[in-house]
């Protein structure tokens, strides 16, 4: 019989933005890219869009950026391609609402670490999340091409990096493979969100995430894309509903910082089994490995 005492973990989603959740307060779990990339998996895996680890920030194999308190608790966050990511601003709203049931915070508002920096979250008193998500820096115009159709694009970042393309097409643009990007810009890739203005308090959006691929929301991608469009108005500040395919959320931007406000549901629980979490360790079976 097989040993189901593997690795504890919970899966979550922020409007559909879904990650498998794996506490880990001793810093013990290897999460190498072929496990993210099997736990993300929706076939052989739990699937998920990412992984978040629950680590302390003291524990932690890298050193944390200077605003992190050591004793903080640390979003490790993985994309399902097993890459790392610097910030993920559903992800943070599930690793916070993590946080809060599990009772390793005692109150509904916590300083979370990530590779962006450290992030205010606040658990609001209707469920919702909020999220100090820090400025969101204009950085310039670049372009994305879709489908061999090249459109002006806003370079924005979050503490990881993002293309705006205000368009009124939404529904009819192709993103089931990667739209084309200056690579000399992004090295390491880069979020592309596709939005709609509706009105002044609305818009909608589609984004396609490195690492992952189109996904029913990205948070980081709302904040960007508000920014954008506060922006192309003429304003400093302003706020809209963002809709995405997996919901709404609030976004609002300053100058100097901006929030993101949405649910964060916590679905299921468990342990991963003991024999298969071990057998990511192995090397994968190549043809050249096969004699006949």
């Amino acid at each position: 019989m097989q040993s189901y005492a593997g690795p504890e973990f919970l899966k979550g989603h922020g409007t559909e933005n879904d990650f498998v959740v794996l506490p880990d307060p001793r810093g013990e779990l290897e999460l190498t890219a072929r496990r993210v990339r099997a736990l993300c998996d929706r076939r052989r895996g739990l699937g998920a869009d990412g992984v978040l680890r629950v680590v302390p920030s003291g524990l932690l194999e890298e050193e944390s950026p200077a605003d992190v308190p050591a004793d903080a608790w640390f979003m490790d966050y993985r994309n399902a391609d097993g890459s790392v990511a610097e910030m993920c601003g559903n992800g943070v709203r599930v690793f916070a609402r993590y946080l809060f049931d599990a009772g390793l915070v005692s109150t509904g508002s916590v300083p979370v670490g990530t590779r962006a920096g450290a992030r205010t979250v606040v658990v609001e008193p209707d469920g919702r999340v909020t999220v100090d998500m820090g400025s969101a820096a204009v950085r310039g115009h670049s372009s994305v091409t879709i489908a061999g159709y090249a459109m002006s694009a806003l370079s924005v970042d979050l503490g990881n990096p993002h293309l705006v393309c205000l368009t009124g097409e939404l529904a009819e643009l192709d993103l089931s493979v990667q739209p084309g990007y200056d690579p000399d810009l992004f090295p390491g890739g880069v979020n592309i969100e596709l939005v709609e203005p509706l009105d002044d308090e609305r818009i909608r959006m589609r984004v396609y995430e490195r690492g992952v691929g189109e996904t029913r929301s990205c948070g980081t991608g709302t904040v960007a894309a508000t920014a954008a469009v506060v922006r192309a108005a003429g304003e400093e500040n302003g706020s809209r509903f963002v809709h995405v395919q997996g919901g709404v959320v609030e976004v609002r931007v300053t100058p100097v910082t901006s929030t993101l406000t949405g649910p964060a549901e916590l679905v299921a629980r468990g342990r991963l089994d003991a024999e298969w979490w071990s057998s990511l360790d192995e090397e994968p079976l190549t043809a050249s490995s096969v004699s006949s």
